[in-house]
């Protein structure tokens, strides 16, 4: 289970999905009330989270299983696979990568 901030509220669980404004972890709807200018994010603070499933781009430190993001990834490792509308920025990846844009593996 992770520890993260979505806008400045911290929150644990293991699946995170944002769909435009709405944000659910673990299944549930925790859409803060601040959502500036539609502007989602979310930051892993402490563990590991599971699944990342969002239409907006994603950055994280460790995700154990895959991410998913309709614009760009940012992670330091992805223990799955990366899909990416945009380009990909990661460390280690444990799967496969698709991306719209750039991919770079460090």
């Amino acid at each position: 289970m992770a520890t993260f901030n979505i806008n400045g509220i911290t929150i644990s669980g293991n699946d995170i999905r944002v769909n435009g404004n709405k944000i659910f972890v673990d299944g549930s709807e925790v859409t803060p009330s601040k959502i500036t200018n539609g502007i989602v994010e979310v930051r892993i603070l402490d563990g590991t989270v599971q699944n990342i499933t969002s239409d907006v781009s994603v950055t994280a430190q460790s995700v154990k299983g895959n991410v998913n993001a309709g614009g760009s990834v940012n992670c330091d490792c992805v223990g799955g696979s990366v899909s990416a509308g945009g380009s990909v920025k990661c460390g280690r990846i444990g799967g496969s990568v698709s991306a719209g844009g750039s991919i770079r593996h460090a």
